[in-house]
């Protein structure tokens, strides 16, 4: 998969922004001055009346957007995971959770993946924070083109939306040809008899490599990619740890209250199965390139490999 092009889902939020405001002038974008990194100044340029720079003021940003929403607007607020979910944590919670306003919060620079920025950028638990609150949709898209479609269905859904976004560039593996994106199904990308990974975020692609590996070693893996972390998909979840009786979720995000967390308790409550989680320990991260980072962790294909193989013996 190597020859794939390689777009950081920032930057495929960034160009779905902009299309979809052409259609809809409901839709106001804030970032709290990251709009380079974060990639709405590709919309602010297009709909600069329709673009406001907060600021290094995340919690203020927040609030702004709930007011902007009970006004019949779609506010969607931007800034890296650390700052929009630790910052404005509150805000979210009480402002836009509380009222169930249709504020949609799209944070980039999630995970371990940010890099050489380490550990204060490192947001390793935004998924956590963002599942606790009532009525929030929690999204992970893996790759271009289903961020593009991830924020295009968000127009349809009510209520507070959290879409976690990165930095590093990933292999763009769906194709309009191949690709049907429906928000609360998990999509079977792989059959297998022996064991089901659910994997969401960049971690997609790597555990495909995984799986392919995993064959050569006598292992059929099931691929399941989460792109939803709540709502879950619960029949899908249930169905596939039916199937093979073992389960691994992989993620860029803390195994303390992230997709981990999300697919243990479905499972403890339909369908009690064995389950390996892989992803960041109870721990913070370090600085260094994001590559060898993942390699580090392992939670490259290679690191996936060496776990799932573990487990099954």
């Amino acid at each position: 998969m190597s020859e794939l092009k390689r777009i950081a889902t920032r930057q495929s939020y960034g160009e779905a922004l902009a299309e979809i405001g052409e259609k809809d002038d409901r839709i106001v974008v804030l970032d709290a001055d990251l709009a380079e990194s974060t990639k709405t100044a590709i919309f602010g340029k297009k709909f600069p009346d329709r673009f406001i720079d907060c600021g290094i003021a995340e919690a203020n940003m927040i609030s702004m957007a709930a007011g902007l929403a009970t006004c019949g607007k779609i506010p969607f607020c931007s800034s890296f995971a650390m700052f929009a979910t630790g910052r404005a944590y509150e805000q979210i919670r009480n402002s836009v959770g509380y009222p169930h306003l249709n504020v949609r919060i799209c944070a980039s620079h999630a995970g371990i993946s940010v890099g050489e920025d380490g550990a204060t950028h490192q947001c390793l638990e935004d998924i956590s924070l963002m599942r606790n609150i009532p009525g929030m949709t929690v999204l992970c898209p893996a790759d271009d083109l289903e961020t593009k479609e991830c924020i295009k269905a968000l127009m349809d859904v009510e209520g507070p939306c959290y879409v976690r976004l990165g930095r590093l560039a990933v292999p763009a593996y769906n194709t309009p040809e191949n690709y049907e994106f429906n928000l609360y199904e998990a999509p079977i990308l792989r059959e297998g008899t022996d064991v089901t990974l659910f994997a969401t975020g960049l971690e997609v692609i790597e555990t495909l490599q995984a799986a392919e590996e995993l064959k050569k070693a006598g292992i059929s893996a099931q691929v399941v990619n989460v792109h939803t972390i709540k709502p879950i998909d619960v029949d899908t979840v249930v169905a596939c740890a039916s199937k093979t009786g073992k389960v691994v979720t992989i993620e860029e995000h803390s195994i303390i209250g992230g997709l981990g967390s999300a697919v243990a308790e479905t499972l403890s409550e339909h369908c009690p199965t064995k389950q390996l989680r892989i992803g960041i320990k109870d721990q913070f991260g370090e600085s260094g390139p994001a590559l060898k980072l993942l390699e580090k962790y392992e939670l490259d294909a290679a690191g996936i490999y060496k776990q799932v193989l573990n487990f099954m013996k």
